[in-house]
């Protein structure tokens, strides 16, 4: 009998005397007792069914049920593989005092499960991530991920589909908890589309206090896509709480707004929300910590030969409060007609950070494991939207995007430049493509920014005030306005496509969907592609937004005017890496995989240049202090033995 007593109070004991995890106020302070309060401390106790209601009265907050069977505990599972190197994290709903704080990774091996990594959960947050070294990428393998005796989600980590001759990439963003539930139909299009890779750009959840529990949410209506390809997810402002970001290397900001800079929340809680959406991509490539100990993810990605930088265009940005004159209604819009666009664009503002220029211009000369690069981001490099928010609204400027400070988006478009790479990226609730221009309209690289998931929340128009087409408009189009423009800041840009909302009161008209953009290394061309919300893909490509599907060569992200041809290159091998510099300017003009075993060198000036070879980079000084010729045909063939 008593050792009987003595077996109940011993399995008692973990109920009896262990406390739940600290509360919202003693991890964020008690100026933010309210920040992931569905999910923090005792919890369950706030997880009222939503028939019952709360001791005032009114229906109880609730995004999603947390406290789910305990066989359910593990919500979704996200990856990414690069080098060699595995890393997952599972997402956890809250656990109870009671449970068990670790987290088991296992593959299936043969017939059998192998348990290959344990974790703790991390928290707040409820995250679990594992990092495996030596992963075997050549195969697909089974995973699931399991807590307690009962508890599992299951997966597969894809191969590395190095033998594909296109890489497809689906490109997604602005996910409105304005409509809550499933997303069925875009579930259905996307798994017959088949994406090798997925981007979230941003906005998963609009819950902005609540992020576990909005990120659960915005697990739960993806996981199907997400549990079985790599995965990548960034942070954009309503993610961690705020209207819009400018973040300043993590100032504090004066209000959720954002406008005067930084970040309003307090630091802990950014850094779980960028833990939960970024862990599992591949480590930080520059990890120091900015100002109150803000983490850093931006980082690359390779998927198939397909090299994408992952950018943080909102991290390091100057805040325009106070910095330039007051030309609209608020510090970030403009909407005064006389308005100089120099006094925006001062010396001292900040888009991508000195950091991340330099890991770009890194990124674009090392070619190792990669036929074709891209970046992707959270905004565009440009301000192509007209009206805002509702159909009488026009702005000329809207400051939160990449369009400005302008100098800071020509210096970023001149590093992609360089690697012939196309932009993805989603925030603007506007599905584009365009064609930025530096110097010269159409000499800089393409950009696609994805239509939102679900456009409740605040629609874009791209409507010019004459209504007119611009210079050069897309023949063949049925457009009206292509061509090329003006943004409001100056910047040019050439509109190829753009997705109108026709009604945003009407489900089916509000120009939401998904993005996807197909590379094809062997003949080195991207397809943009645009899908309704409600399209069905096996309709065809008539069933895309009118305007698409636009298909771009590599080398036409860089549309610079060719002056001149450098010597015919003749390679002994094939698909070697060529870099061209001019040596008058310093400048390197581009670092490119070629495709195949011919490489004619267009040059934008006729001061003398130097070429660099290499299997992976330009490793291997082949020529100097060569003068360009006029006439390609009256250029030298040289043979090239690596």
């Amino acid at each position: 009998m008593k050792s009987r007593i003595l077996f109940i109070i011993t399995a008692l004991l973990p109920s009896l005397f262990l406390e739940a995890e600290p509360e919202s106020k003693e991890l964020f302070g008690k100026n933010f007792s309210h920040l992931d309060h569905l999910s923090t401390g005792q919890w369950w106790k706030r997880a009222r069914p939503p028939e019952v209601p709360s001791k005032k009265g009114k229906p109880p907050k609730r995004i999603i049920e947390l406290k789910v069977p305990r066989d359910e505990v593990v919500a979704f599972a996200l990856y990414t593989q690069d080098r060699g190197i595995l890393k997952l994290t599972g997402q956890l709903y809250p656990l109870m005092p009671n449970e068990p704080r670790s987290v088991r990774l296992e593959i299936k091996d043969g017939t059998k499960w192998k348990e290959i990594s344990k974790v703790q959960v991390t928290y707040p947050g409820w995250s679990a991530h594992f990092r495996i070294k030596n992963w075997n990428s050549s195969m697909d393998t089974p995973y699931r991920v399991r807590h307690g005796k009962r508890a599992s989600f299951n997966g597969t980590i894809r191969k590395d589909p190095t033998d594909q001759e296109t890489i497809v990439v689906g490109n997604l963003s602005c996910n409105s908890s304005r409509t809550k539930g499933p997303r069925p139909q875009i579930i259905e299009n996307l798994k017959l589309i088949d994406p090798d890779v997925l981007f979230f750009a941003g906005d998963q959840t609009y819950h902005h206090t609540e992020h576990t529990a909005g990120w659960i949410e915005f697990g739960l209506q993806f996981r199907e896509l997400m549990k079985d390809r790599p995965t990548i997810t960034i942070p954009d402002d309503h993610d961690v709480g705020q209207a819009n970001l400018w973040g300043e290397s993590g100032i504090q900001a004066t209000s959720p707004e954002g406008n005067s800079g930084g970040y309003f929340y307090p630091i802990p809680y950014v850094n779980m929300v960028q833990r939960q959406q970024t862990w599992h991509l591949p480590d930080p490539v520059d990890p120091k910590k900015l100002k109150r100990g803000l983490e850093v993810y931006f980082t690359r990605l390779r998927v198939g030969g397909i090299d994408f930088a992952i950018l943080e265009d909102r991290k390091f940005k100057s805040g325009p409060s106070g910095k330039i004159p007051p030309m609209g209604p608020r510090p970030d819009h403009i909407n005064d007609p006389s308005y100089d666009r120099n006094a925006v664009d001062l010396d001292n503002l900040v888009l991508l950070g000195d950091r991340q220029l330099k890991f770009l211009s890194t990124w674009s000369q090392d070619w190792e494991g990669a036929e074709m690069k891209a970046a992707l981001s959270a905004t565009a490099f440009c301000g192509a939207v007209h009206i805002h928010g509702h159909p009488n609204n026009r702005l000329l400027a809207d400051l939160d995007s990449n369009a400005w400070p302008q100098k800071g988006r020509n210096k970023a478009l001149q590093e992609l430049r360089k690697a012939w790479a196309p932009h993805l990226c989603g925030d603007q609730h506007l599905a584009v493509l365009v064609q930025h221009g530096v110097e010269s309209y159409r000499d800089g690289p393409f950009a696609f920014t994805s239509p939102a998931i679900v456009n409740t929340i605040y629609g874009r128009w791209w409507r010019p005030e004459n209504e007119k087409p611009g210079l050069r408009p897309i023949s063949n189009s049925p457009l009206p306005w292509t061509g090329d423009f003006k943004d409001g800041l100056g910047n040019l840009i050439t509109m190829h496509a753009y997705a109108n909302p026709e009604n945003r009161q009407n489900e089916l008209k509000r120009a939401d969907g998904f993005g996807v953009a197909r590379f094809n290394k062997r003949n080195r061309a991207i397809t943009f592609e645009c899908w309704p919300r409600f399209a069905k893909v096996t309709d065809g490509d008539n069933a895309q937004f009118a305007g698409w599907p636009v298909t771009v060569k590599m080398a036409d992200n860089d549309g610079r005017k060719i002056m001149g041809w450098l010597p015919k290159l003749v390679f002994s091998k094939k698909n070697q890496v060529v870099q061209i510099k001019n040596l008058k300017t310093e400048e390197i003009l581009y670092t490119v995989r070629i495709n195949g075993n011919t490489f004619h060198p267009k040059v934008y000036s006729m001061d003398p240049h130097e070429v660099r070879l290499g299997e992976n980079g330009p490793e291997t000084q082949f020529l100097t202090n060569c003068n360009p010729v006029k006439d390609p045909a009256k250029a030298k063939v040289l043979s090239v033995n690596l």
